[in-house]
């Protein structure tokens, strides 16, 4: 029986009590460890099916961001090595994978944060969307290295994420203005760069984010404004290479409105949308940074893939 405790996470991920990839594949992880460490499982196959079960729930609660699915596999690769051992090493399997994982996701983004400031100028003025820690972690590290620097920070609607960035970014001492998210157009040429983070990135480089983020690349791109992704390499999509479309969450409508307040109206609200790869300048990750081109090329190294085979 999945423990309480597993089953409070996974709904915290689907009600966005705990979001960012990053953070919801971390959450994951850890609540695979949890359950393994705490199983009650009497028999080898009892744990499997158990962990089976909550690997399920947990990739159930969020369709877009591929960290999910990836952090949860990532861990459960270990148990699938460890078949037909004793429950010891069954456990211990889970938990050191899951362990693993954590800390790599973790030294990822000060990674991340680390080259992605090299590619910030003294000076600059930065814009960024929703609330990456992989995005903060670049405007933040950039401020460490002494740059004068400075942010605008859009509000992300409906859910206010932006509001988490600003007191981020205020907290670290960065000048920071909030501008609604219909404004980014307005204030685009005020800006040197922009640096938002990613749920999922597509084989052929497009990147999968918070609504909104497409529409920045778009006048970004209008007014000649470098465009950075910093995400995490477990965040590319490798079903994407044989074609499999990644599902674009829609939310629930009182995010947006009260319908009690309009009868009869009709409210779409989603989650996510696709910035084409051609409006993509750089994708900054914890391995190097390369073009939106070569997310091809580093799925097949990290998942170990070669054309012709099945994923």
């Amino acid at each position: 029986m999945i423990q309480t405790q597993v089953k409070k996470t996974a709904q915290e991920i689907k009600t966005m009590k705990i979001r960012g990839a990053g953070r919801i594949a971390r959450a994951a992880a850890g609540a695979l460890r949890l359950e393994a460490s705490g199983s009650k499982a009497k028999t080898a196959a009892e744990f499997v099916k158990e962990m089976n079960q909550t690997a399920d729930l947990l990739i159930s609660t969020r369709p877009t961001a591929v960290s999910l699915p990836n952090s949860v596999r990532y861990v459960m690769l270990g148990l699938e090595k460890a078949k037909g051992s004793d429950m010891r090493t069954l456990r211990e399997a889970v938990t050191s994978r899951a362990y693993e994982f954590i800390k790599s996701s973790e030294e990822a983004v000060k990674k991340i944060g680390e080259m992605g400031a090299n590619r910030v100028s003294d000076g600059d003025v930065l814009m960024t969307h929703c609330n990456s820690e992989c995005a903060i972690s670049v405007i933040k590290t950039a401020a460490k290295q002494g740059k004068k620097i400075k942010a605008y920070v859009t509000e992300s609607r409906p859910l206010w994420q932006g509001h988490i960035t600003a007191r981020e970014l205020l907290k670290a001492g960065i000048p920071t203005t909030m501008i609604i998210d219909s404004a980014v157009r307005y204030f685009i040429r005020d800006v040197d760069k922009v640096v938002v983070g990613a749920d999922s990135i597509a084989a052929n480089g497009a990147v999968i984010n918070k609504v909104g983020t497409s529409q920045i690349a778009l006048a970004a791109h209008e007014a000649r404004v470098p465009f950075f992704v910093a995400a995490e390499t477990y965040k590319l999509h490798h079903g994407t290479v044989v074609g499999q479309l990644v599902e674009i969450e829609e939310r629930d409508t009182e995010e947006v409105v009260d319908l009690k307040k309009f009868p009869g109206l009709k409210v779409r609200n989603p989650s996510f949308d696709v910035t084409p790869p051609e409006y993509v300048d750089l994708i900054i990750t914890e391995r190097g940074v390369i073009p939106p081109s070569a997310a091809y090329l580093v799925i097949q190294e990290i998942f170990e893939w070669k054309p012709g085979e099945r994923l």
